[in-house]
C-alpha cells in the first residue's frame, strides 16, 4: 500500500539528534499493544536509543520532518538481523511497516548477507500476520517469541 501524499515518508540513517523522537516513537508503537502484555515490559521499552544509534545501524522513517518509524538492524556473521522495527500508532496500516521492511531487505542483500532474521512477541499477532504475508517463515518459538527468518533475495 503506498502512503498518501499527507502521510508520505522516508528513510534515512539516524542521526544522535534523533534519539529522543525515536524513543517516543517506539514507545508510541508499542503503547498501542501494552494491554496484551500485563506486567510484562517488552525489551524495546528500555532500551537507550542513543546507544543503538551510536552502536547499530539504525534507520529513521521520517514524514513532515517528525519521527515517524523506526528500523535497528544487527549485522550477525551469517545473517543480519532486525532488532526493532517500529511505525508510530498514526502511520500503522499505511504501508510503512512494509517499507521498514523491503528497506531492511534491501540493505542486507546489498551489504552481502543472504537471510534476515527476526523475533516477534507472540501477542503481536498483527506483526506475525504482516511478516508472513511478506514471505517470513516460523524459524523457532519459546514462551514469548516467534523467530522468523526470509532469504535478502526473495
Amino acid at each position: 500500500m503506498k502512503p498518501n501524499p499527507k502521510d508520505s515518508w522516508s528513510i534515512r540513517r539516524a542521526k544522535i539528534d534523533d534519539a529522543m523522537a525515536l524513543t517516543e516513537c517506539m514507545h508510541a508503537a508499542y503503547g498501542e499493544y501494552s494491554n496484551r502484555f500485563g506486567n510484562e515490559r517488552l525489551p524495546p521499552l528500555t532500551v537507550n536509543y542513543a546507544t543503538e544509534i551510536k552502536e547499530f545501524p539504525v534507520w529513521v522513517a521520517i514524514s513532515n520532518e517528525l519521527v515517524v518509524g523506526g528500523i535497528i538492524m544487527m549485522p550477525e556473521k551469517e545473517h543480519m538481523t532486525i532488532a526493532n522495527v517500529a511505525v508510530s500508532p498514526q502511520f500503522q496500516g499505511k504501508g510503512l511497516g512494509r517499507g521498514l521492511l523491503e528497506f531492511a531487505q534491501t540493505e542486507a542483500r546489498n551489504q552481502g548477507f543472504k537471510e534476515l532474521r527476526l523475533a516477534t512477541h507472540v501477542h503481536l499477532v498483527e506483526n506475525i500476520s504482516l511478516y508472513t504475508h511478506l514471505g517470513w517463515s516460523e524459524t523457532g518459538r519459546d514462551e514469548t517469541r516467534i523467530f522468523m527468518g526470509k532469504n535478502s533475495r526473495d
